[in-house]
Protein backbone atom coordinates (compact mmCIF):
# COMPACT_ATOMS: atom_id res chain seq x y z
CA UNK A 1 0.00 0.00 0.00
CA UNK A 2 1.11 3.31 -0.64
CA UNK A 3 2.94 5.50 1.93
CA UNK A 4 -0.32 8.46 2.46
CA UNK A 5 1.45 12.27 3.34
CA UNK A 6 -0.92 13.57 6.30
CA UNK A 7 -1.95 16.97 5.40
CA UNK A 8 0.36 18.70 7.41
CA UNK A 9 3.30 17.35 5.10
CA UNK A 10 1.43 19.31 2.50
CA UNK A 11 1.88 22.99 3.39
CA UNK A 12 -1.98 23.06 4.92
CA UNK A 13 -3.19 23.51 8.32
CA UNK A 14 -6.08 22.43 10.32
CA UNK A 15 -9.10 24.46 10.06
CA UNK A 16 -10.83 26.24 12.74
CA UNK A 17 -14.25 25.06 12.32
CA UNK A 18 -17.54 26.84 13.73
CA UNK A 19 -20.93 25.48 12.86
CA UNK A 20 -24.11 25.88 14.55
CA UNK A 21 -25.62 23.12 16.77
CA UNK A 22 -27.97 21.98 14.00
CA UNK A 23 -27.05 21.01 10.43
CA UNK A 24 -29.89 20.97 7.47
CA UNK A 25 -29.23 17.86 5.81
CA UNK A 26 -30.75 17.89 2.58
CA UNK A 27 -31.60 14.00 1.59
CA UNK A 28 -35.02 15.08 1.23
CA UNK A 29 -34.06 17.22 -1.25
CA UNK A 30 -33.44 14.00 -3.14
CA UNK A 31 -36.43 12.45 -2.94
CA UNK A 32 -35.42 9.95 -0.13
CA UNK A 33 -38.15 7.57 0.97
CA UNK A 34 -40.79 10.52 -0.54
CA UNK A 35 -41.05 12.89 -3.71
CA UNK A 36 -41.99 16.21 -2.67
CA UNK A 37 -43.23 18.75 -4.82
CA UNK A 38 -40.82 21.83 -5.81
CA UNK A 39 -42.96 24.27 -3.50
CA UNK A 40 -42.07 22.09 -0.23
CA UNK A 41 -38.47 22.15 -1.00
CA UNK A 42 -38.17 25.47 -1.81
CA UNK A 43 -40.13 26.33 1.93
CA UNK A 44 -37.94 23.66 3.55
CA UNK A 45 -35.36 25.90 2.38
CA UNK A 46 -36.58 29.24 2.74
CA UNK A 47 -37.44 28.58 6.27
CA UNK A 48 -33.84 26.78 7.19
CA UNK A 49 -32.39 30.46 5.72
CA UNK A 50 -35.29 32.20 7.76
CA UNK A 51 -34.20 30.60 10.82
CA UNK A 52 -30.53 30.33 11.07
CA UNK A 53 -28.67 33.06 12.94
CA UNK A 54 -25.43 33.72 11.63
CA UNK A 55 -24.17 31.75 8.49
CA UNK A 56 -26.49 28.11 7.96
CA UNK A 57 -25.28 25.22 6.79
CA UNK A 58 -26.35 22.48 4.69
CA UNK A 59 -25.39 18.68 4.49
CA UNK A 60 -25.69 17.10 0.71
CA UNK A 61 -24.05 14.69 -1.54
CA UNK A 62 -24.07 13.54 -4.87
CA UNK A 63 -25.38 10.59 -3.79
CA UNK A 64 -28.81 12.12 -2.88
CA UNK A 65 -31.59 11.49 -5.45
CA UNK A 66 -28.24 10.94 -7.88
CA UNK A 67 -27.71 14.60 -7.44
CA UNK A 68 -30.94 16.23 -7.00
CA UNK A 69 -30.94 17.35 -3.67
CA UNK A 70 -27.66 18.93 -4.76
CA UNK A 71 -29.19 20.79 -7.65
CA UNK A 72 -32.67 21.70 -5.77
CA UNK A 73 -30.65 23.01 -2.99
CA UNK A 74 -28.68 25.51 -5.20
CA UNK A 75 -31.94 26.36 -7.24
CA UNK A 76 -34.18 27.46 -4.31
CA UNK A 77 -30.96 28.99 -2.93
CA UNK A 78 -30.64 30.83 -6.31
CA UNK A 79 -34.26 31.49 -6.73
CA UNK A 80 -34.48 33.32 -2.44
CA UNK A 81 -31.68 35.40 -3.45
CA UNK A 82 -29.69 33.43 -0.68
CA UNK A 83 -25.60 35.64 -0.17
CA UNK A 84 -23.14 33.18 -1.19
CA UNK A 85 -21.22 33.99 2.28
CA UNK A 86 -23.80 33.27 4.50
CA UNK A 87 -24.52 29.70 3.31
CA UNK A 88 -21.72 26.90 4.25
CA UNK A 89 -22.41 23.41 2.21
CA UNK A 90 -21.20 20.31 3.37
CA UNK A 91 -20.64 17.96 -0.14
CA UNK A 92 -19.96 14.25 0.75
CA UNK A 93 -18.20 13.19 -2.58
CA UNK A 94 -17.95 9.89 -4.18
CA UNK A 95 -21.09 9.67 -6.00
CA UNK A 96 -21.31 10.22 -9.51
CA UNK A 97 -24.47 11.23 -11.56
CA UNK A 98 -25.32 9.03 -14.85
CA UNK A 99 -27.83 8.32 -17.48
CA UNK A 100 -30.94 5.77 -16.04
CA UNK A 101 -31.41 3.07 -18.18
CA UNK A 102 -33.48 0.97 -15.74
CA UNK A 103 -36.59 0.97 -14.30
CA UNK A 104 -35.39 2.56 -10.78
CA UNK A 105 -31.66 4.00 -9.95
CA UNK A 106 -29.48 1.19 -9.39
CA UNK A 107 -27.35 2.28 -6.67
CA UNK A 108 -30.24 2.25 -3.96
CA UNK A 109 -32.96 0.20 -5.08
CA UNK A 110 -36.50 1.69 -3.84
CA UNK A 111 -35.10 4.26 -1.44
CA UNK A 112 -35.34 7.35 -4.04
CA UNK A 113 -38.78 8.38 -5.37
CA UNK A 114 -39.27 9.39 -8.91
CA UNK A 115 -35.23 9.91 -10.12
CA UNK A 116 -34.28 10.60 -13.35
CA UNK A 117 -30.69 9.65 -13.19
CA UNK A 118 -28.65 7.15 -11.72
CA UNK A 119 -25.41 7.23 -10.03
CA UNK A 120 -21.99 5.14 -9.45
CA UNK A 121 -19.50 5.30 -6.76
CA UNK A 122 -16.20 7.15 -8.04
CA UNK A 123 -14.13 6.76 -5.10
CA UNK A 124 -10.34 7.58 -6.62
CA UNK A 125 -8.14 10.70 -6.88
CA UNK A 126 -9.72 11.39 -10.42
CA UNK A 127 -12.98 10.50 -9.28
CA UNK A 128 -13.77 12.39 -6.32
CA UNK A 129 -12.10 15.62 -8.43
CA UNK A 130 -14.92 14.75 -11.03
CA UNK A 131 -17.76 14.43 -8.21
CA UNK A 132 -16.75 17.57 -6.86
CA UNK A 133 -16.94 19.71 -10.03
CA UNK A 134 -19.84 17.76 -10.78
CA UNK A 135 -21.57 18.85 -7.37
CA UNK A 136 -20.60 22.81 -7.99
CA UNK A 137 -22.39 22.65 -11.27
CA UNK A 138 -25.03 21.28 -9.69
CA UNK A 139 -25.01 23.67 -6.77
CA UNK A 140 -25.81 26.85 -9.50
CA UNK A 141 -23.42 29.22 -8.15
CA UNK A 142 -22.99 28.04 -5.27
CA UNK A 143 -20.05 26.28 -4.03
CA UNK A 144 -19.03 23.14 -0.98
CA UNK A 145 -16.65 24.54 1.64
CA UNK A 146 -17.22 21.34 3.38
CA UNK A 147 -16.06 18.67 1.42
CA UNK A 148 -15.67 14.41 2.45
CA UNK A 149 -15.56 10.84 0.91
CA UNK A 150 -18.89 9.59 0.93
CA UNK A 151 -19.22 5.72 2.35
CA UNK A 152 -15.93 4.66 2.04
CA UNK A 153 -17.55 2.02 4.82
CA UNK A 154 -19.70 0.71 1.81
CA UNK A 155 -16.91 0.71 -1.00
CA UNK A 156 -14.45 -1.28 0.70
CA UNK A 157 -16.93 -3.57 1.59
CA UNK A 158 -17.32 -4.59 -1.93
CA UNK A 159 -13.79 -6.20 -1.52
CA UNK A 160 -13.70 -9.94 -2.41
CA UNK A 161 -10.65 -10.42 -0.74
CA UNK A 162 -8.15 -8.92 2.07
CA UNK A 163 -6.10 -7.88 -1.05
CA UNK A 164 -9.02 -6.60 -2.94
CA UNK A 165 -9.79 -4.53 0.78
CA UNK A 166 -6.55 -3.01 0.27
CA UNK A 167 -6.65 -2.03 -2.94
CA UNK A 168 -9.72 -0.29 -2.33
CA UNK A 169 -8.86 1.14 0.66
CA UNK A 170 -5.62 2.48 -1.46
CA UNK A 171 -8.53 4.03 -3.80
CA UNK A 172 -9.82 5.73 -0.50
CA UNK A 173 -6.70 7.39 0.79
CA UNK A 174 -5.72 8.57 -2.88
CA UNK A 175 -9.64 10.37 -3.17
CA UNK A 176 -8.51 11.99 0.10
CA UNK A 177 -5.15 12.80 -1.89
CA UNK A 178 -7.39 14.80 -4.08
CA UNK A 179 -9.39 16.79 -1.36
CA UNK A 180 -6.37 17.91 0.36
CA UNK A 181 -5.20 19.19 -2.91
CA UNK A 182 -8.30 21.05 -3.30
CA UNK A 183 -7.79 22.51 0.13
CA UNK A 184 -4.16 23.43 -0.56
CA UNK A 185 -5.38 25.53 -3.23
CA UNK A 186 -7.74 27.40 -1.40
CA UNK A 187 -11.12 25.71 -3.22
CA UNK A 188 -12.12 24.14 -0.18
CA UNK A 189 -12.03 24.68 3.55
CA UNK A 190 -11.76 21.86 5.21
CA UNK A 191 -11.59 18.10 5.05
CA UNK A 192 -14.23 15.10 6.32
CA UNK A 193 -15.45 11.80 6.19
CA UNK A 194 -19.05 10.49 6.39
CA UNK A 195 -19.77 6.99 6.94
CA UNK A 196 -22.04 4.66 8.90
CA UNK A 197 -19.08 2.22 9.70
CA UNK A 198 -17.57 4.56 12.99
CA UNK A 199 -14.46 2.02 12.91
CA UNK A 200 -13.83 3.04 9.16
CA UNK A 201 -13.68 6.90 10.37
CA UNK A 202 -11.40 5.66 12.77
CA UNK A 203 -9.05 3.87 10.53
CA UNK A 204 -9.01 6.75 8.59
CA UNK A 205 -8.42 9.27 10.97
CA UNK A 206 -5.09 7.18 11.75
CA UNK A 207 -4.08 7.87 8.17
CA UNK A 208 -5.62 10.95 7.06
CA UNK A 209 -5.54 14.67 8.86
CA UNK A 210 -9.04 15.31 9.09
CA UNK A 211 -10.73 18.70 10.16
CA UNK A 212 -14.20 16.93 11.13
CA UNK A 213 -16.40 14.16 10.64
CA UNK A 214 -19.61 12.69 10.67
CA UNK A 215 -20.96 9.91 12.19
CA UNK A 216 -24.23 8.35 10.78
CA UNK A 217 -26.65 5.73 12.01
CA UNK A 218 -23.87 4.85 15.02
CA UNK A 219 -24.11 7.07 17.78
CA UNK A 220 -27.84 7.09 18.65
CA UNK A 221 -29.89 6.87 22.05
CA UNK A 222 -30.56 3.58 20.51
CA UNK A 223 -27.30 2.21 19.88
CA UNK A 224 -24.23 4.13 21.19
CA UNK A 225 -21.03 1.57 21.80
CA UNK A 226 -18.68 2.43 24.37
CA UNK A 227 -15.67 1.76 21.90
CA UNK A 228 -17.53 4.58 19.78
CA UNK A 229 -17.98 6.89 22.61
CA UNK A 230 -14.20 6.65 24.11
CA UNK A 231 -13.43 7.67 19.88
CA UNK A 232 -15.59 10.96 20.12
CA UNK A 233 -13.90 11.81 22.80
CA UNK A 234 -10.20 11.14 21.17
CA UNK A 235 -11.29 13.12 18.42
CA UNK A 236 -12.49 16.45 20.57
CA UNK A 237 -8.83 16.08 22.55
CA UNK A 238 -7.58 16.50 18.69
CA UNK A 239 -9.37 19.59 17.97
CA UNK A 240 -11.36 17.35 15.26
CA UNK A 241 -15.07 19.04 14.77
CA UNK A 242 -17.95 15.93 15.45
CA UNK A 243 -20.95 16.23 13.92
CA UNK A 244 -23.49 13.36 14.42
CA UNK A 245 -26.22 12.56 11.72
CA UNK A 246 -29.11 9.97 11.36
CA UNK A 247 -30.08 10.01 14.86
CA UNK A 248 -33.40 8.74 14.18
CA UNK A 249 -31.96 5.63 12.27
CA UNK A 250 -34.06 6.64 8.87
CA UNK A 251 -37.47 7.42 11.26
CA UNK A 252 -37.33 4.11 13.07
CA UNK A 253 -36.92 5.72 16.71
CA UNK A 254 -39.91 8.33 16.01
CA UNK A 255 -42.39 5.49 14.16
CA UNK A 256 -41.42 4.97 10.53
CA UNK A 257 -40.95 1.40 9.94
CA UNK A 258 -37.67 2.35 8.16
CA UNK A 259 -34.56 1.38 9.93
CA UNK A 260 -31.03 2.59 8.62
CA UNK A 261 -33.46 3.11 4.90
CA UNK A 262 -34.31 -0.27 4.97
CA UNK A 263 -38.05 -0.99 5.87
CA UNK A 264 -38.37 -3.73 8.75
CA UNK A 265 -41.44 -6.12 9.22
CA UNK A 266 -41.97 -8.30 13.12
CA UNK A 267 -41.94 -12.17 12.73
CA UNK A 268 -37.72 -12.14 12.35
CA UNK A 269 -36.09 -11.98 15.91
CA UNK A 270 -33.37 -9.17 14.68
CA UNK A 271 -36.42 -7.04 14.16
CA UNK A 272 -38.61 -8.23 16.94
CA UNK A 273 -36.12 -7.02 19.58
CA UNK A 274 -35.77 -3.81 17.38
CA UNK A 275 -39.59 -3.01 17.84
CA UNK A 276 -39.49 -3.85 21.56
CA UNK A 277 -37.04 -1.45 22.50
CA UNK A 278 -38.78 1.32 20.73
CA UNK A 279 -42.28 0.13 22.37
CA UNK A 280 -40.22 0.65 25.83
CA UNK A 281 -38.81 3.99 24.78
CA UNK A 282 -41.71 5.06 23.89
CA UNK A 283 -43.22 4.12 27.36
CA UNK A 284 -40.38 6.14 29.40
CA UNK A 285 -41.30 9.28 26.71
CA UNK A 286 -44.62 9.07 27.52
CA UNK A 287 -43.88 8.50 31.42
CA UNK A 288 -42.09 11.86 31.20
CA UNK A 289 -44.55 13.90 28.37
CA UNK A 290 -40.85 13.77 26.17
CA UNK A 291 -41.43 13.15 22.60
CA UNK A 292 -39.37 10.33 21.15
CA UNK A 293 -37.78 13.33 18.57
CA UNK A 294 -36.70 15.27 21.64
CA UNK A 295 -35.13 12.42 23.56
CA UNK A 296 -33.00 11.36 20.09
CA UNK A 297 -32.04 15.26 18.96
CA UNK A 298 -31.06 15.77 23.09
CA UNK A 299 -28.93 12.79 23.09
CA UNK A 300 -27.20 12.62 19.98
CA UNK A 301 -26.25 15.88 20.30
CA UNK A 302 -25.26 15.78 24.04
CA UNK A 303 -22.76 13.21 23.94
CA UNK A 304 -19.33 14.20 25.26
CA UNK A 305 -17.36 15.47 21.99
CA UNK A 306 -20.41 16.23 19.46
CA UNK A 307 -20.23 19.60 18.12
CA UNK A 308 -23.13 20.06 16.00
CA UNK A 309 -26.04 17.20 14.25
CA UNK A 310 -27.74 16.64 10.99
CA UNK A 311 -31.36 16.78 10.94
CA UNK A 312 -33.34 16.43 7.79
CA UNK A 313 -37.43 17.10 7.02
CA UNK A 314 -39.70 16.70 4.24
CA UNK A 315 -41.65 19.09 5.91
CA UNK A 316 -41.01 22.64 5.99
CA UNK A 317 -43.19 23.21 9.12
CA UNK A 318 -41.06 21.13 11.16
CA UNK A 319 -37.86 23.10 10.39
CA UNK A 320 -38.61 25.54 13.38
CA UNK A 321 -39.17 22.50 15.86
CA UNK A 322 -36.71 20.86 14.77
CA UNK A 323 -34.25 23.66 15.58
CA UNK A 324 -36.77 23.99 19.36
CA UNK A 325 -35.80 20.33 19.56
CA UNK A 326 -32.06 20.92 20.89
CA UNK A 327 -33.26 23.50 23.65
CA UNK A 328 -36.34 20.92 25.50
CA UNK A 329 -36.52 20.64 28.79
CA UNK A 330 -35.53 16.97 29.42
CA UNK A 331 -35.52 15.99 33.25
CA UNK A 332 -32.27 14.08 34.73
CA UNK A 333 -34.60 11.55 35.75
CA UNK A 334 -35.74 10.01 32.09
CA UNK A 335 -32.08 9.52 31.25
CA UNK A 336 -32.29 7.41 34.62
CA UNK A 337 -35.35 5.73 34.08
CA UNK A 338 -33.78 4.71 30.10
CA UNK A 339 -30.73 3.54 32.27
CA UNK A 340 -32.26 1.42 34.51
CA UNK A 341 -34.41 -0.22 31.80
CA UNK A 342 -31.42 -0.77 30.19
CA UNK A 343 -32.21 1.17 26.99
CA UNK A 344 -28.85 3.12 27.18
CA UNK A 345 -25.52 3.24 28.43
CA UNK A 346 -25.56 3.16 32.31
CA UNK A 347 -22.30 4.50 32.67
CA UNK A 348 -22.96 7.46 29.96
CA UNK A 349 -23.00 10.89 31.32
CA UNK A 350 -24.29 13.55 28.52
CA UNK A 351 -23.34 17.02 28.95
CA UNK A 352 -26.50 19.44 28.03
CA UNK A 353 -26.42 22.70 26.17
Amino acid sequence: MKEYYKQEDKGTSKAVISLPPVIFGTSGLGNLFVALDEEEKLNIVSECLRLSQGKVVFDSAGKYGAGLALETLGKCLKQLNAPPENVIISNKLGWFRTELTTDEPTFEPGVWKNLKHDAVQKISYEGIMHCFEQGNEFLNGYHAQMVSVHDPDEYIAKASNTRHADELYQDVLDAYQALHDLKRQGKVESIGVGSKDWKVIERIAKNVELDWIMIANSMTIKKHPRALLDFVAEMESKGIYVINSAVFHSGFLVGSNYFDYRLIERGIPENDALFKWREDFFAVCNEFSVTPAQACVQFGLNVPGVKSIALNTTDAKRVQSNLAMIHANIPAQFWQELKNRNLIEENLILTPR
